[in-house]
């Protein structure tokens, strides 16, 4: 057949052409303009009226930074400098005053003394979640853990750190790195750990305080261990023996630990927490007690049990269908008349509680559609294969499902982090409205109105964005079935 169809043809190519370029008209910058910006009528208005846009807000703001003044210690010597540089009435931006109280934006009105507790405790965070988020790439996990080392020690050392507390941060530095390197299951522990040793950071007291309630944790677990074979009574029965742990033994315990090995720090009250320090620990606290809760609420949604959905189902709804602010003023105020006469229920306790069961709320509902957004098949093989309730949820489902809704999770803990800001409607110093205001209020930085917001929202840009990346890099690393 093939001779018979070589003589229909009256040419055949022996030799294959030259490779050759593409034409002009499709490669390099001009095939991207006419593909992005100019593919049609409307898209080239588009684009000019944006073009259009943007030069006048460069026209228009550009001078404004142009002009701005870094080297100022007071709103007047800036116009003064205005007025030598560029004439009188040429305006600018004023960032003498970020110069001059950047430790009010990121430490509120913590003492300065105090800078190294806070800043370990951010770096040492990094080296809490290296064993959970940066598992998958070793040279990942090595630049975050040394980053996070080096930035521990530096900056504790910058900010005034005692000798003998450099000493104790240098050896649990090493002494982390090397658990994450050859103990990955016991680096895990650690994770578990560092919020007590980060709430005894940066609120000071005894270390045996918190030290008793991890140890009621333990106790609970180590029941729930103990009488796993009996189902649901295993977990009320590690819930009662943490309670009681909790509510008779562990002030006692601590008390007694504090006089036999004295180790405490001064003592910060919450009024001393402002500024970037709050929004932190406020959106870190919530982000990470928000999603165990919100898988749990989804998982009673979904649940067959009539009373466990309908609770369930309430709760989401109603946390859902009220404001945010609506929360942090019963956390302020009304909470404190159910409370018995005496009680000392801290504010930034109370607000973090409210913003966990606000975010939790909206985190059942992202991972409910991760669950809902799975085949039947997936449930019943699990049942197939004669798994039980749980063990098919944490070896089958919940990965799926996690792995689908992790654009809306990561975007439920940005909108948590930002909604931190509306702590200021309850007396506490965020980033951009009290503590703006506070510094405003002095006879210096009168009139600094733009520069405050600026440096808050870079900041608040910078650690958003982070975590955006961070989940695009889960994506693509999850994503399993396109290979």
């Amino acid at each position: 057949m093939s001779e018979l169809h070589a003589e229909t043809v009256p040419f055949v190519r022996g030799t294959m052409l030259p490779q050759a370029s593409p034409p002009a008209a499709e490669r390099g910058l001009y095939r991207w303009l006419r593909t992005n910006l100019f593919s049609g009528p409307l898209n080239t208005v588009l684009t000019i009226v944006a073009l259009f846009v943007l030069w006048w807000l460069f026209q228009h703001f550009y001078p404004w930074i142009r002009h701005s003044v870094w080297n100022a210690s007071s709103m007047a010597e800036c116009r003064a400098i205005f007025a030598e540089r560029w004439g009188e009435g040429a305006a600018g931006g004023c960032f003498g005053v970020i110069r001059e109280r950047w430790n009010q934006f990121l430490f509120g009105f913590y003492p300065p003394s105090e800078y190294w507790r806070p800043t370990s405790a951010f770096c040492l965070l990094f080296l809490a979640l290296a064993p959970v988020l940066f598992t998958e790439s070793r040279q990942m996990r090595w630049i975050v853990v040394a980053v996070a080392s080096v930035g521990a020690f530096a900056l504790s050392m910058l900010s005034g750190a005692p000798a003998p507390e450099l000493v104790c941060i240098a050896v649990g530095v090493v002494v982390w790195i090397a658990v994450i390197e050859y103990a990955p299951r016991a680096a895990l522990v650690l994770t578990l750990v560092f919020p007590f040793l980060a709430v005894w950071l940066l609120w000071g007291g005894s270390i045996w305080g918190p030290a008793t309630i991890l140890g009621g944790a333990v106790i609970g677990v180590v029941v729930w261990r103990l009488l796993a074979r009996f189902g649901i009574l295993a977990v009320v029965g590690g819930l009662a023996a943490a309670a009681l742990w909790w509510w008779f033994l562990s002030g006692d315990a601590a008390a007694d630990l504090q006089r036999m090995l004295p180790l405490s720090l001064p003592r910060m009250e919450s009024r001393s927490f402002g500024g970037f320090l709050l929004a932190i620990t406020i959106g870190v606290a919530a982000i990470t007690m928000s999603l165990p809760l919100g898988v749990i609420l989804a998982l009673a949604r979904q649940s067959d049990l009539p009373i466990v959905k309908a609770f369930a189902v309430i709760f989401i709804e109603f946390i859902r269908g009220v404001p945010l602010i609506t929360l942090l003023f019963v956390a302020s105020l009304l909470l404190n008349y159910f409370l018995p006469p005496g009680t000392n229920f801290d504010i930034i306790l109370r607000v973090i509680i409210m913003v966990t069961l606000f975010a939790s709320a909206y985190m059942a509902e992202v991972i409910r559609g991760g669950l809902a957004s799975l085949p039947r098949g997936q449930y019943e093989a699990a049942g197939a294969l004669g798994l039980n309730y749980w063990k098919m949820q944490r070896l089958i489902i919940l990965p799926q499902a996690l792995k689908v809704s992790i654009p809306g999770i990561v975007g439920t803990f940005i909108g948590v982090f930002k909604d931190t800001t509306l702590v200021t409607f309850v007396g506490l110093f965020d980033p951009l409205k009290q503590l703006a205001d506070t510094i405003r209020a002095t006879f210096e930085w009168k009139g600094a109105y733009w520069e405050p917001y600026i440096f808050s929202g870079f900041i608040f840009f910078i650690l958003c964005f982070g975590m955006s990346r961070y989940s695009m890099h889960l994506e693509q690393r999850l994503k399993r079935d396109h290979r």
